[in-house]
């Protein structure tokens, strides 16, 4: 049952993570910049979980080592978010994508090297599948002309290496048994501290235009920041860094979807290609634990029935 409560919160943490298009590009064509979107973003969220917190009358008392492990946590998670949107300026949204999610074979490679994790073959097959069915989605009808530039595709490596580095980190370090509402609030609280620092030290502190703003960023707080990383966080405890990074494949298929019914992008075959190989990277992930019996079977069945017959009918007499 937990295990089943892991893929569930799994899929729901991906699946909020890729709402963020439908609550930050309206922000965007209102002349918002990324650090400002971003610091009321999590502002927002952690004052969202204070008052959660006080009215359940939970302690925010924390250790040092606690304190300063969830500082180091948020500056992964700030830095993902930074160099994904400034990779946008040398490369393309698909291959810009592409390239971010890279960030499962990171958590993997981390895993088995610094932890000695053993990765199954259904795993490294999800895994697989769900960079095909992303890299379809990222590029399909979308012309690049020319090479994506290295600086570029060294900045959009740096936010999959951050989100990589925050996912392995949040289940190996001192604060892996914090409650969850403690955790994300003060991880919040340090990103909001973060993200203002930056705009306060460029100079592009900005002011919410107006309510409907208003509504999109309480809209990107509480579905894309709360509820994503509560929901990722448990799944990472119950599933591990791994799995749960597989899993996140599915923000791509939630974003392809509100591009086609909210803003009128076009459902193409790649399309439809790109998202049944996701959600066949997804039941390969939730299916992995019934697939090795599965074909234990069949290849015993295979030696000892069939080529018994074959090898019987083919002996001389």
């Amino acid at each position: 049952m937990l295990a089943l409560k892991g893929f569930l919160c799994g899929v729901i943490s991906s699946a909020t993570f890729g709402l963020i298009p439908l609550f930050a590009l309206p922000l965007m064509e209102k002349g918002m910049i990324f650090p400002a979107v971003l610091f009321y973003r999590f502002a927002i969220a952690s004052l969202m979980l204070a008052g959660v917190l006080l009215w359940t009358r939970q302690t925010l008392r924390v250790t040092r080592r606690e304190l300063l492990s969830l500082a180091g946590l948020s500056l992964f998670y700030d830095g993902s978010a930074i160099f994904l949107f400034w990779s946008y300026r040398y490369l393309s949204s698909g291959v810009a994508t592409t390239i971010n999610f890279l960030y499962p074979v990171f958590v993997m490679l981390m895993m088995v090297f610094w932890f000695k994790e053993k990765t199954s073959l259904w795993t490294f097959v999800a895994l697989v599948l769900a960079f095909c069915g992303v890299a379809i989605l990222s590029l399909h009808g979308e012309g690049i002309g020319g090479a994506p530039s290295l600086l570029g595709v060294g900045i959009d490596l740096t936010s999959a290496l951050s989100y990589a580095f925050y996912i392995v980190c949040v289940n190996h370090c001192c604060v892996k048994n914090m409650g969850l509402l403690k955790l994300n609030f003060y991880i919040f609280l340090f990103a909001a501290l973060g993200m203002l620092g930056l705009t306060l030290a460029t100079g592009q502190f900005q002011r919410v235009p107006n309510w409907q703003s208003d509504v999109n960023l309480t809209l990107l707080a509480l579905v894309c920041t709360v509820m994503s990383n509560m929901t990722l966080v448990y799944a990472v405890q119950r599933l591990g860094s791994t799995l749960t990074s597989v899993l996140g494949a599915m923000e791509s298929v939630t974003a392809v979807s509100v591009g086609v019914w909210v803003f009128g992008e076009k459902f193409t075959s790649s399309v439809a290609a790109g998202v049944a190989v996701i959600i066949l990277s997804v039941l390969v992930v939730i299916l992995a634990p019934y697939l090795t019996p599965f074909f234990r079977r069949f290849k015993y069945y295979y030696i000892t029935e069939v080529l018994g017959r074959h090898k019987g009918l083919k002996a001389p007499r």
